[in-house]
């Protein structure tokens, strides 16, 4: 007797093992343990941030120091921001930063940071050193003397506070030259081999007239760090007024190389060329430092004073009103007129030879009216004054005889007496 239809029934034949699922099997098995072992820990969590390398701030300020060596100064700026980035609360990234800015010509930013170190520590002798010289830059003695006469209270051994305690002095003019030649040799007796300790000395040699001296101590100072545009130029300078003109234009152009986007070097340049009659030339380079910065009545006065001496009256005409009167530029942007004040010679040029072409072009309303304005503000300034006279004499002619053409021929003679 048996049960119907039992499973259990002894004569149901026994099914053979699937070997495929078996194995498949297997391997899912030792999938998911390699993952739980070996995978799963090393993925990040997708709520936790993943973590970055950072580098050190002290390798920003090795990169920093080493592209300033260079002459990189934007380069050097951005390593410093980086090691600010990396560490905020560290003035000295701040001070040394100012350093490179002032140099770079970046007086504002500058002050600036020299300002955001002494939030950190407002007894850092160095950061008002440094915003002292920065506010310098901008034409703020009175608020740069503060500042770097609180850099020395606190350290009065500061040897680069007192160099540039000499640069403070010398720009606010002739009553205090002799501190300025104080303070420079005190800053030389405690640091003579630094290089704003030379810069400060060949500055202040430089403003007495001791040009050969001021050389020295500028190639003195180029002899420590050679890529710095700023010393390049200073030295430049003081070539041009010992007439070693093929070494102005030498340091110029090496200044220019270092620095391409700074007009000044270009400006300088166009001032020694026209001082030996090479016009073209100073033409071509006045062209370029406007080129650099299109809306600086300085510059632009230039252009118009290379443009007269090359007989291009109407260009010159274009600038030179420009630069004298304010407007725009053919990009739309703002030009400031340049005021004509004592003791400005090179604004004083733009003035008289605007008056000359003004009046060889016989537009003698606009000619004599600049021509007073010569005479009624700076009427000491004999130069300008002789131009201005002259400018008046040739519109007195032109009653007398009008002139049959407005422009000049190939080999007109030009007025304007040479300016030192």
């Amino acid at each position: 007797m048996y049960l119907r239809g039992s499973k259990w029934s002894m004569n149901r034949r026994r099914q053979r093992p699937n070997w495929f699922r078996i194995i498949l099997l297997v391997l899912l098995i030792a999938a998911g343990l390699y993952l739980d072992r070996f995978v799963i820990p090393s993925t990040p969590s997708p709520f936790e941030p993943t973590p970055t390398p950072t580098r050190a701030p002290e390798s920003y300020i090795t990169d920093a120091e080493e592209l300033f060596k260079q002459g990189k100064l934007l380069q050097s700026i951005q390593a410093y921001q980086q090691a600010i980035a990396a560490n905020p609360s560290e003035p000295t990234y701040y001070v040394d930063l100012a350093r490179v800015q002032v140099f770079n010509g970046d007086y504002k930013d500058a002050q600036t940071s020299a300002e955001n170190a002494l939030l950190l520590n407002p007894n850092n002798s160095m950061a008002h050193a440094r915003r002292a010289w920065a506010l310098d830059f901008q034409g703020d003695y009175l608020a740069a003397e503060t500042s770097i006469k609180e850099a020395l209270r606190i350290d009065p051994n500061n040897a680069v506070a007192h160099a540039y305690y000499a640069e403070i002095l010398i720009d606010q003019g002739a009553d205090t030259v002799q501190k300025a030649i104080d303070e420079s040799n005190v800053a030389k007796a405690l640091a003579p081999d630094t290089l704003e300790t030379h810069r400060a000395r060949g500055y202040i040699l430089e403003n007495t007239a001791n040009y050969e001296e001021a050389v020295r101590e500028y190639q003195a100072a180029i002899a420590i760090n050679g890529n710095i545009s700023d010393l390049h130029m200073a030295l430049g300078r003081n070539y041009r007024t010992l007439g070693i003109f093929d070494k102005a234009i030498e340091e110029f152009t090496r200044a220019n190389a270092l620095n391409p986007t700074d007009p000044e070097p270009d400006y300088l340049i166009s001032r020694t060329y026209v001082t030996v009659g090479e016009y073209v030339k100073a033409m071509q380079y006045a062209e370029t430092a406007v080129k650099d910065r299109s809306a600086d009545a300085k510059y632009i006065g230039n252009l118009g004073v290379m443009y007269y001496k090359n007989n291009l009256w109407p260009d010159a005409i274009k600038e030179l009103d420009l630069a004298i009167n304010g407007g725009l530029t053919a990009d739309g942007l703002k030009v400031e007129p340049a005021q004509l004040i004592p003791n400005s010679p090179r604004i004083a040029e733009y003035y008289f030879t605007y008056a000359l072409v003004l009046a060889k072009s016989n537009r003698c309303g606009e000619a004599l009216q600049i021509a007073r304005t010569i005479n009624t503000r700076i009427p000491a300034d004999e130069l300008s004054v002789s131009n201005a006279n002259e400018a008046v004499g040739i519109c007195q002619q032109n009653l007398a005889a009008p002139p049959t053409s407005t422009q000049p021929s190939a080999t007109a003679t030009l007025a304007v007496t040479p300016t030192p």
